[in-house]
């Protein structure tokens, strides 16, 4: 039986982020296997973003096997982040 996914603490203040500059964003969090835990669009972009807790330590925030995984087989734009400011200016550097 697969544990219920955890959702880290900062995803709302990085969704709410986005959001406010016009990005769109599923959050995909639930989705299991590997899954990235946000999809954005972007100015024709879509971009999926693993998030990570930045107060935690560096331990705490390496990928799990799945997620390892998944982002060696996704032949799209993917990304770890760990703040709202740093998914903000992923998008914004293009």
């Amino acid at each position: 039986m697969r544990r219920a996914a955890k959702v880290d603490a900062n995803q709302p203040e990085i969704v709410s982020a986005l959001r406010a500059i016009g990005a769109t964003v599923a959050v995909t969090s639930t989705a299991g296997q590997g899954f990235p835990d946000i999809c954005c669009g972007w100015r024709g972009r879509n971009v999926l973003f693993e998030i990570k807790d930045g107060s935690k330590p560096p331990s705490a925030r390496k990928l799990t096997p799945d997620q390892i995984e998944f982002h060696a087989a996704w032949k799209g734009e993917i990304a770890v982040i760990t703040s709202a400011a740093e998914a903000v200016d992923y998008l914004l550097r293009g």
